[in-house]
């Protein structure tokens, strides 16, 4: 190998964790929460205890908790940015520039919003932190009034879990409303050239945290349908982890789902089956550098089949290989809540995109509705048309679906007004 090509490969190659939202820039002066509450798990898992905090703010009129509304945060790398998860789900919408939190305040609604030290680490460990939040909010809530708890994307499957085990365990949780923002009950999905392409990228920048820190955590493992473990990694992907199946599992040891609270979800994704126009099998972009020395190719996930081929990367003379899928779906372009992971890579190499190809589906709305189906195998048709389904095709008790496929958590007006109408009951 010639000497110093390994760091010229690695200065052109992206930096950073790749695939964690980026942080929630200022959007004004944020509101200043009346209390904050440093929290330890309920409960080790594997010999490890997490630990999370919460920033309480009081409804309107109120000076203490009394009708508590547990939100905690979703899918990403490191700590929780608990006033950038404020501005998030507190951004203005279309069409009268209302705000969702301040809405809930109003009601007469405590929103204590729950964050986490490390949300890359297991769904279960957090979920002891959940518990600890949901029994803080009762020892300081005055009143009997019944607790809502629930979660923005993977923090509805954290809070899930942790009534569930609650329940498991014979401990009142006091929570008459469990309510999921997109959530992935059935699974998320990640392109898989884009996992492998982090892989790929850490093998030459081995700095901690690399780039496949967030592809590779637990939290991953057990939340992605499909996941792969390496750049070279060929083989079946709906169950590579033991981290999912063992997630699953404990899920079910402890009921599946809590069963005495209401449960209520929303999700990104359009209900009518009507997905994005984001074909299979295309290419999304070509990246190349170093005069052609180093590049990768990317394609949108095939339709199943045999061997299909999603791309490859390269990195002469040390690295040549292409990757091949075998009956996958073609997620990419299902109705679901979206993120713009294709255009988000893409941007970082400095590779031409086309708009449409720029985002793909991360929730897939038959998951975030949490339809009955095996969620290892999938044996449903990602187009499915859910409001042709009878209500009993669902493990939550009521839900509601975007008028599109917006943004994976994006808090918009048809969501938000059903939120709104439901906790007002």
């Amino acid at each position: 190998m010639p000497a110093g090509r390994a760091e010229q490969i690695a200065a052109v190659l992206p930096k950073g964790v790749l695939f964690a939202p980026p942080a929630q820039p200022p959007a004004g002066q944020a509101r200043v929460p009346q209390a904050e509450w440093l929290l330890t798990s309920a409960w080790p898992y594997q010999g490890r205890t997490a630990t999370g905090s919460a920033a309480v703010h009081y409804a309107a009129g109120h000076d203490r908790l009394i009708r508590p509304m547990i939100l905690a945060d979703g899918f990403g790398y490191g700590p929780s940015d608990v006033p950038g998860l404020w501005h998030h789900l507190n951004t203005p919408y279309p069409p009268h520039q209302q705000r969702l939190l301040d809405q809930l305040l109003s009601q007469g609604i405590d929103v204590v919003l729950l964050g986490f030290g490390a949300r890359h680490t297991h769904i279960q460990a957090n979920a002891g932190v959940a518990a600890t939040c949901i029994r803080r909010a009762i020892s300081e809530r005055s009143g009997n009034a019944p607790l809502i708890v629930g979660g923005l994307g993977m923090g509805g499957l954290v809070t899930r879990y942790a009534l569930a085990e609650m329940e498991n365990r014979r401990e009142d949780h006091q929570t008459a409303t469990y309510l999921s923002y997109d959530t992935p009950h059935n699974g998320a999905w990640i392109p898989l050239i884009l996992q492998q392409l982090a892989h790929f990228a850490q093998a030459f920048s081995p700095a901690e945290p690399g780039q496949a820190a967030l592809i590779a955590s637990p939290a991953a493992q057990q939340l992605l349908w499909a996941w792969v473990g390496s750049a070279r990694y060929s083989g079946p992907v709906a169950t590579s982890s033991p981290l999912r199946t063992e997630f699953l599992e404990d899920l079910r040891r402890v009921g599946w789902f809590p069963v005495r609270p209401r449960k209520l979800g929303v999700a990104n994704g359009a209900a009518d089956g009507t997905g994005r126009n984001v074909p299979p099998d295309h290419l999304v972009f070509e990246w190349s550098e170093l005069g052609g020395l180093v590049g990768a190719t990317v394609r949108t996930q095939p339709e199943r089949g045999l061997n299909r081929h999603v791309g490859g990367m390269r990195a002469v003379p040390m690295w040549a290989g292409k990757s091949y899928t075998s009956d996958v779906p073609p997620f990419d372009g299902v109705p679901g809540g979206t993120l713009p992971l294709y255009g988000t890579l893409a941007d970082k190499l400095g590779a031409p995109i086309a708009g449409r190809y720029r985002s793909a589906c991360f929730v897939p709305s038959v998951s975030a509705v949490a339809l009955q189906y095996d969620p290892l195998d999938w044996p449903i048709d990602l187009y499915t048309d859910i409001t042709s389904l009878s209500p009993e095709q669902s493990q939550l008790d009521d839900y509601h679906c975007d008028s599109h496929n917006s943004e994976h958590g994006q808090v918009t007006g048809v969501l938000a007004d059903w939120i709104l109408g439901q906790l007002g009951k």
